[in-house]
C-alpha cells in the first residue's frame, strides 16, 4: 500500500518533524488528521491539498479533547491506518531551576498526553482488526542529559510506556514503534521553554545547553519523516533509531548501564529457602 492509500492522524503538524510528515503524505495523495495547537497557522496547507486534510485544534494537556479529536479524527475518515504522536516540547534547566507547573505542563503535555492519544486510538484499531501506534521519543529516552533532566524523564517514560503497550495489543494485530531521533534540524529546540538560571549552577554540566544557540543539529527532518513513512510498507520495527549521533548516545547510554550492572550486581533479598 502507497502512502496515496493511507490516512494518518498525526499531531503537531505546524511545524518541525511533524509538518515534514504531513506534507509528505499529502504530496503522495494521501490523507491526514493534523492538529496543532493553533490550526490558524495551517490554512495555506489546507487550501493546497483540500478535503485530504482535516485540521484539528488540540491541547495534549486537555485529555476530554484528546478524546474528542480523535472520535471526529476516525468518524471523519472511517479508516485510519496510523497515528503518529509527534507533538511535543522541551524544558531547559536543572531540576532546581525549573518550576513545578512548568514540570507538570511537561509531563502533561509530552508523557500523559501521548498516552492518552494512544490509548484513545486503540477500540478504533481492534475494530478495524489492527492499525499503527508510532510514538516519536528522542535518543535522550536512553540517556540522561544534565540540564535536561525533566524532558528526559518524559521520553524515558514514553519509552517504558510503549514497550509494554507493545506486548497488550499484538493479540489485535496493533504494531507500535518508537522512534528515537537525534539532534534535529528545526526549531525544536528555540521553540522550548528554558528556565531561570540559578547562580549556583553557573559553570555546571547544567547548563551546558544554554550556549548552544549556533548549534546546527545534523539531523534532516525531511529525510527523517521520509524514514518513518516508509515503515509503513512493511512490519513495524519496534523502534527506528534515526541518525548516527543517536545511535551512539543511545549505545553510550545502554552499555554504560549493563557496565555497570554487571560490576555491582545485585544484592541478594530473596526469602531464605524453607527446609523440611
Amino acid at each position: 500500500m502507497t502512502l496515496e492509500n493511507r490516512t494518518l492522524l498525526i499531531t503537531g503538524i505546524n511545524r518541525g518533524l511533524g509538518r515534514h510528515l504531513a506534507e509528505q503524505v499529502l504530496e503522495a495523495g494521501g490523507r491526514v488528521a493534523g492538529t496543532a495547537r493553533n490550526p490558524n497557522s495551517l490554512q495555506a496547507l489546507q487550501a493546497r491539498h483540500g478535503d485530504r486534510l482535516r485540521l484539528f485544534s488540540l491541547d495534549l494537556t486537555d485529555s476530554e479533547q484528546i478524546t474528542s479529536v480523535v472520535n471526529e479524527a476516525f468518524s471523519t475518515f472511517s479508516l485510519i491506518d496510523a497515528v503518529i504522536s509527534n507533538a511535543a516540547y522541551s524544558l531547559l534547566g536543572a531540576a532546581e531551576e525549573v518550576e513545578p507547573k512548568q514540570i507538570r505542563h511537561l509531563l502533561e503535555t509530552n508523557l500523559v498526553g501521548s498516552i492518552l492519544l494512544a490509548r484513545a486510538a486503540l477500540p478504533y484499531f481492534r475494530r478495524q482488526g489492527g492499525g499503527r501506534l508510532i510514538q516519536i521519543s528522542s535518543s535522550s529516552g536512553h540517556a540522561g542529559l544534565a540540564g535536561l533532566s525533566l524532558y528526559c524523564a518524559s521520553k524515558w517514560g514514553i519509552e517504558g510506556f510503549y514497550e509494554s503497550l507493545g506486548q497488550e495489543v499484538e493479540p489485535f494485530g496493533i504494531q507500535t514503534t518508537l522512534v528515537e531521533p537525534g539532534a534535529i534540524r528545526t526549531d525544536f529546540g528555540t521553540t522550548g521553554v528554558v528556565s531561570e538560571p540559578l547562580e549556583a549552577y553557573q559553570g555546571t554540566p547544567a547548563h551546558q545547553f544554554r550556549h548552544l544557540a549556533d548549534f546546527q543539529a545534523p539531523g534532516d527532518p525531511s529525510k527523517m519523516a521520509r524514514a518513518i513513512l516508509d515503515t509503513l510498507e512493511g512490519p513495524a520495527p519496534t523502534r527506528l533509531v534515526l541518525g548516527q549521533d543517536a545511535y551512539q548516545m543511545i549505545h553510550h547510554g545502554m552499555s554504560s548501564r549493563l557496565v555497570r550492572l554487571e560490576l555491582e550486581g545485585a544484592v541478594p533479598t530473596d526469602h531464605e529457602p524453607v527446609t523440611l
